[in-house]
């Protein structure tokens, strides 16, 4: 059973595949999400919106930031969530371990299919998308 390895935060994610339990992680691809490294200020104008407000509302200012930097981090979940869906859908693996820290964790997870879900085998809320392949494996141990 083929095992894809996702570890991953707000900007990055790596994905690793193990042909067999306990052979060694061999990189697949590593995803970068830019807009998640700008800061919220880099990401919107510098002129805060209006919004007209639903009929008979008053009028009231947005503030683009607010949220801006979270809308980042759910459109790079989605993105992984997508790429998982389509490996699973040609077969590419059959087992799935995701690595992220909490935060990140939650959010991929919430944009999971359910089929992607379904073969989810292991968790781990920490953040090492900077680590080596050996290092990885080595956390891979411990989860399942």
């Amino acid at each position: 059973m083929t095992t894809w390895v996702v570890v991953a935060d707000s900007s990055r994610g790596r994905i690793y595949v193990q042909d067999k339990p306990g052979n060694a992680l061999m990189e697949v691809e590593d995803l970068i999400h830019t807009g998640s490294r700008l800061h919220a200020g880099d990401l919107v104008s510098d002129r805060q919106g209006r919004d007209g407000g639903a009929v008979g509302q008053s009028r009231h200012v947005i503030d683009a930031r607010t949220g801006v930097k979270e809308h980042e981090v759910e459109t790079f979940a989605k993105e992984i969530a997508e790429r998982l869906d389509s490996a699973r859908v040609t077969g590419k693996y059959q087992r799935l371990v995701l690595m992220a820290p909490p935060a990140f964790l939650g959010t991929l997870r919430a944009n999971l299919s359910d089929k992607v879900r379904d073969l989810v085998v292991g968790e781990m809320d920490i953040s090492i998308v900077t680590h080596t392949a050996e290092e990885v494996q080595q956390y891979l141990s411990q989860v399942v």
